[in-house]
């Protein structure tokens, strides 16, 4: 009599092909996983901020073959600056593009590079930046849950007011606008003006209501955020050099596979010096728009310098007295700055 054969039943046919495929090292196929990479930034559109991080976002979803899929909200949509930085140390937005002075708020160390007249050209800024100061600071970011990918520029900051701006005289009792900072509120405390903190994104409506009568800035977000339609005089004091920061939520970028984080890493340290070279060709042209907004342009003499690097000597000591590890920032800043300018002095 002949045994009549069953037909497999398809589930014991699949649990065969699993074990087939592990036995053999091979995986069933699969999609890639895809990532999207938020990025918040008060930088108005239509400025060499926004080209850059847009030239960022195209680099990054071309490497990653979209992988990666990378939005950019410009002009503070999700938030000031520094709202918006703690939003990415909490994992809230995976990434944020702000200055130095306003990542200082969790990454302390990043003060030190903002003591007022410490850096005298953006070469001296840029030596330290990438040789002494990259790793160092790659660390003080992963310790706030952070992820330092690559320097920007906001660049020299200078003294808008409704009133000349020539000694530090002139800024006794004035209510002047401070970045939310410890450094730039100690240097208009030592310049005998009164700090008043307002987010970036209040300050024009300061300005008109005279609750502040000035502030300081780089020439690109003055123009930018229209700040210079609300003075009358622009010192070019050039006190402070302020560069900013992308960084990325830790814990997101930890989730990246190694292939798409040396991406979103490689893809951003590749544009630094053409975002530098952009921001810096324009302040000539930058200059001419605030004049020709019949803001009255001055630029401090030597002497008047002088005076102005005399009345704040002493932040820098507050600023190291701040934690070790600021301390120690300061120092590395110093050490690169004595190298870059022994070599300078050497060259012909």
């Amino acid at each position: 009599m002949q045994r009549l054969v069953r037909p497999a039943r398809p589930w014991l046919l699949g649990l065969a092909v699993l074990g087939l495929c592990l036995l053999g090292g091979l995986r069933p196929a699969h999609a890639e996983k895809k990532y999207e990479l938020r990025i918040a930034t008060v930088a108005p559109d239509k400025t060499p901020w926004a080209d850059l991080l847009k030239d960022y976002k195209t680099a990054v979803e071309t490497a990653s073959k979209g992988r990666i899929k990378v939005r950019v909200f410009l002009g503070g949509t999700m938030g000031d600056e520094n709202e918006t930085v703690r939003m990415a140390a909490r994992g809230e937005i995976p990434g944020v593009a702000a200055s130095t002075g306003a990542v200082a708020s969790l990454v302390e160390e990043l003060a030190a590079i903002e003591i007022p007249f410490q850096f005298r050209n953006a070469n001296e800024a840029d030596f330290v930046l990438d040789k002494y100061l990259l790793v160092p600071m790659e660390k003080a970011f992963k310790a706030k849950g952070l992820v330092l990918v690559m320097w920007s520029e906001n660049g020299f900051r200078h003294f808008g007011a409704n009133f000349p701006v020539k000694t530090p005289g002139d800024l006794k009792n004035k209510k002047m606008r401070s970045q939310e900072s410890f450094v730039h509120i100690e240097m208009w405390k030592a310049l005998g003006a009164s700090a008043e903190a307002i987010p970036t994104t209040e300050v024009t409506t300061a300005l008109k209501t005279g609750s502040v009568q000035g502030f300081d800035q780089a020439l690109l977000y003055t123009v930018a955020g229209a700040w210079h339609s609300s003075i009358t005089h622009m010192t070019l004091s050039a006190h402070i050099y302020q560069p900013a920061v992308i960084a990325f939520n830790k814990e997101w970028f930890d989730d990246l596979p190694p292939d798409l984080q040396a991406i979103v890493i490689d893809e951003g340290r590749k544009i630094v010096r053409g975002g530098r070279a952009a921001i810096r060709k324009m302040n000539p042209s930058l200059v001419k728009i605030i004049k020709n907004a019949k803001v009255k342009i001055s630029t401090l003499t030597d002497a008047e310098r002088a005076a102005f690097v005399t009345k704040t000597a002493g932040v820098a000591a507050k600023v190291k007295a701040r934690s070790a590890a600021v301390k120690a920032t300061v120092e590395l800043i110093e050490a690169g700055l004595t190298e870059f300018r022994a070599k300078t002095k050497k060259s012909p």
